[in-house]
């Protein structure tokens, strides 16, 4: 479990990736400027392609001419503009003065403009039923004068229109439907700067909070030899994680004035939960979530919401307990002496790092809690990932590497760890493998599969925030929400603002 200091780069090949895409679109932007320029003056119903590359083209075109002074040869699908019609000059101009019958024409028509009464044709479209839409009548002819025979109910808001197949929520307020294709997003190259951290803080067993990295863990990379071992050791005396709502936005917006980090450049504030969500909706379009959303001097605020869930079984949290056991497993604990088991574990403790970053146009500052640490020969310090799933099969493989994967490499990413570690289990809870993955390698291994790409989920987030920060109003607050039928996202007005971001920035 040795971590090599070169390897800790997670951004190397999706930078050069987006590298040399760029120098494949100038290159390809210069070359074609002079065709896109001369079908722009003649082709003028061709905007829904071009009016995208327009601006390039333009700029391409303009460059070239200055660069190299040449002439520009006008082609028109690739063939040379010709004149159809002959080039005789010595025809009689229509509009000048030698036309007699041209200039006599009277401005005002003497004759009234002529009015057709034509009757009203039917549609005789009707010989079998087969030509019908859904139901007795046809979708065209608007609703019956007659209800609808037998002791069936009427059918509401049938037909065409807004007000069919939705949803009626008085606080409703804008929608983002998710109709781009992954084709479409995949086009687009959104850059994403490597993230900074500025600040950190500490909870405690407790929930004392302390800004410093007093609860920040050491991996332990010795955690192979602990295979084999049962996680279920210790469950009788586990703390579960405590849901501190808006409590804990406050921890995050305290960090922030702690070390006085200024937000006058900052778009959005949040924690990596949020963003989290959102490039994961891009793949996965069955899982409901909201998140509250407020905006203060031009800062929108990102608030996390829990969703109501079903109460847990005594297996769901002993499986939730299996991975705070693992995380306490492969980490060092100086109160724990070597070969001692887990006694207790407390989720409520946890290290939080405070990230800047930026995707696409959008400053970011986000909060992130970290599971340890570990570091280079030279002394450099980086955070490592810990995750636990069931053993793998046949069956389980695909889905693996479609959903869990997608949210590892997201988690990851995001913050800028460069290496997850992985603890395998059976159905009984006990460690059978351990995996070390690279950040970076992840997208990788399902590229060849065509499972999904992560340029595309960054697309999805850069549509999603200009949307979402362009749409709510200064001092107003709101929910976006995203449930069934999955097919938008939703974004309805909110009745207040969670004390922790008012105080917040009242103390600005």
């Amino acid at each position: 479990m040795d971590f090599p200091e070169q390897d800790a780069d997670i951004f190397g090949e999706l930078e050069g990736q987006d590298n040399h895409g760029d120098g494949a679109r100038q290159s390809s932007s210069s070359s074609s400027s002079s065709s896109s320029s001369s079908r722009s003056s003649s082709n003028g119903s061709d905007g829904g392609e071009t009016s995208s590359g327009g601006s390039a083209s333009a700029s391409g075109s303009s460059s070239e001419g200055e660069d190299n002074g040449e002439e520009v040869e006008k082609k028109v699908h690739g063939y040379e503009e010709r004149d159809l019609f002959g080039s005789d000059s010595d025809e009689k101009d229509l509009f000048g003065s030698d036309n007699e019958d041209y200039c006599k024409t009277l401005a005002n028509s003497p004759f009234p403009v002529p009015a057709y009464f034509l009757p009203v044709i039917r549609n005789t479209n009707n010989q079998n039923r087969g030509n019908f839409g859904r139901g007795r009548w046809q979708n065209d002819r608007g609703a019956g004068i007659l209800p609808r025979p037998g002791p069936y109910p009427q059918r509401h808001n049938y037909g065409y229109g807004s007000k069919f197949n939705s949803r009626h929520d008085e606080r409703f307020v804008s929608e983002l439907k998710l109709s781009k294709s992954e084709e479409t997003l995949s086009r687009k190259c959104i850059a994403f700067q490597e993230p900074c951290e500025l600040a950190c803080y500490s909870r405690v067993e407790g929930g004392d909070v302390h800004f410093d990295d007093r609860s920040l863990r050491l991996f332990k990379r010795l955690i192979t030899e602990d295979v084999g071992a049962d996680l279920n050791e210790g469950y009788d005396s586990f703390i579960e994680k405590k849901d501190l709502g808006s409590e804990g936005f406050g921890d995050l917006l305290a960090a922030i004035r702690n070390r006085n980090i200024p937000l006058g450049n900052i778009h959005f504030v949040t924690f990596r939960n949020n963003l989290n969500k959102i490039l994961a909706t891009a793949y996965i379009r069955n899982e409901p979530w909201e998140m509250g959303v407020h905006k203060r001097n031009g800062v929108v605020y990102l608030d996390v919401h829990k969703l109501p869930e079903r109460p847990k079984s005594d297996l769901d949290r002993r499986r939730c307990y299996w991975g705070y056991c693992f995380e306490s497993l492969a980490t060092e604990d100086p109160r724990r002496a070597d070969g001692e088991g887990i006694h207790h574990v407390d989720a409520n403790a946890e290290y939080c790092s405070v990230i800047k970053t930026k995707l696409g146009a959008h400053r970011i500052l986000m909060g992130a809690e970290m599971d340890c640490c570990d570091s280079t020969d030279d002394g450099r310090r980086f955070y490592v990932e810990l995750k636990t799933s069931r053993e793998l099969d046949y069956h389980t493989e695909e889905r693996y590497e479609r959903e869990k994967l997608l949210k590892f490499w997201i988690q990851s990413f995001l913050a800028g760890v460069p290496y997850i570690v992985i603890g395998f289990r059976d159905d009984g809870g006990r460690l059978v493998r351990t995996e070390r993955l690279r950040t970076k390698d992840i997208t990788q291994r399902v590229k060849m599969k065509n499972y999904w790409q992560g340029g595309v989920c960054l697309a999805f987030a850069d549509e999603v925030l200009c949307w979402l920060y362009g749409t709510v109003k200064e001092n107003e607050d709101y929910i976006l929400q995203f449930a069934p039928p999955f097919n938008r996202l939703e974004l309805l007005q909110a009745q207040s603002c969670p004390d922790a971001i008012s105080n917040h920035v009242q103390q600005l």
